[in-house]
């Protein structure tokens, strides 16, 4: 009896440690978010990007081949009004004609203890690439991964907001990027 209980939690805590291995690399976008938050007037605002894509592999149990690429639809912005929309996707702003895309594209991926993590890795913008570390925290539910992170870029560096909107007192140089992104583990390989 005793040689079935400890075959049995044997069983148990393989299978855990399976189930654990997982490569996150399915990103569900219905179920993901791009956001952004940003102070106009000293008054917080918030929006989001309606279209973006995202790939990723995660595996925590290999962090070292983790990786990364988001892709925000720049005319996809909502603002909160049509009128901040067609403001933003001009010239002065993102120049959606000339720019479509804004992407992230990570260089590695460091555990930082726990849940959470930090992508290091190039956004580019209205053609400037800059390095950018971006924290977020992880975890599973199943066969499915949830990844929460937020940075803050200064818009300036990117020439988002030029000519009278680089009065940084009217908008604020700091905009806050959050990301809400839903994965599912890939099907483990047949032996």
């Amino acid at each position: 009896m005793r040689k079935l209980q400890f075959f049995s939690l044997l069983l148990l805590a393989g299978a855990m440690c399976s189930a654990q291995a997982a490569e996150f690399n399915q990103v569900q976008i219905s179920k993901s978010t791009l956001a952004f938050a940003y102070k106009q007037m000293g008054v917080p605002l918030e929006g989001k990007f309606g279209k973006f894509t995202a790939q990723l592999t995660f595996d925590p149990a290999k962090i070292n081949t983790a990786q990364a690429r988001l892709e925000a639809d720049l005319a996809s912005i909502d603002t909160g009004s049509s009128e901040g929309n067609d403001e933003v996707s001009g010239k002065l702003w993102f120049n959606t004609k000339t720019y479509p895309a804004a992407q992230f594209v990570s260089s590695g991926v460091k555990a930082l203890g726990g849940n959470r993590y930090e992508a290091l890795g190039k956004l580019t913008i209205k053609g400037r690439s800059l390095d950018v570390s971006a924290p977020f925290t992880f975890r599973q539910e199943g066969a499915v991964g949830i990844f929460d992170g937020a940075f803050t870029l200064k818009r300036l560096d990117y020439a988002i907001g030029e000519g009278l909107w680089a009065d940084v007192s009217a908008v604020a140089n700091e905009v806050r990027i959050v990301f809400h992104i839903v994965a599912n583990a890939s099907a483990p390989a047949k032996k």
